[in-house]
């Protein structure tokens, strides 16, 4: 009985801990992923108020043959106010380990691509995500993610 109670006090911290994610999706990508093949995300966003973290994730095998991703990324607000951005995402340190956190040979890496920010218009917003690597086929991505959760209050 005491076991089971310290289990569920830990699993009770660790939840209460967790940050609130507001959305998180993933999109597949072609085997050989190029700049035609654009990867959109449609968020509602409801809440003007609350500070908001936002990531850019990606998932990749182990054979992923560069230490870093270069990428595009597009955000449209519902009021039709567009800012792109040129992203790099470090993969791997200097000596090849891959940052993200890996099952098998699987890494799912979260880039933080906005931090505090608070979204000016209730709606839609568009994410679009384009590679911007120097060669044509990408290969070893699978998946692009965004992910947005309520930024502490701390900063």
């Amino acid at each position: 009985m005491t076991r089971i109670l310290l289990l569920s006090a830990i699993l009770l911290m660790l939840v209460s801990c967790r940050k609130k994610t507001e959305y998180e999706e993933f999109a597949a990508v072609p085997e050989a992923w190029n700049n035609r093949n654009l990867v959109h995300f449609n968020v509602n966003i409801t809440d003007t108020v609350t500070p908001q973290n936002v990531y850019i994730s990606v998932r990749h095998s182990g054979k992923y043959e560069f230490s870093n991703l270069y990428l595009f990324v597009t955000a449209q607000s519902p009021d039709g106010n567009v800012r792109r951005d040129t992203v790099e995402m470090i993969l791997a340190n200097e000596h090849g380990k891959w940052q993200g956190k890996g099952a098998a040979s699987v890494f799912t890496f979260y880039y933080p691509y906005k931090s505090h920010i608070r979204f000016p218009v209730p709606g839609i917003y568009r994410f679009t995500i384009e590679q911007a690597m120097w060669i044509r086929d990408l290969k070893n991505i699978s998946h692009m993610g965004l992910m947005i959760e309520k930024a502490d209050k701390a900063n």
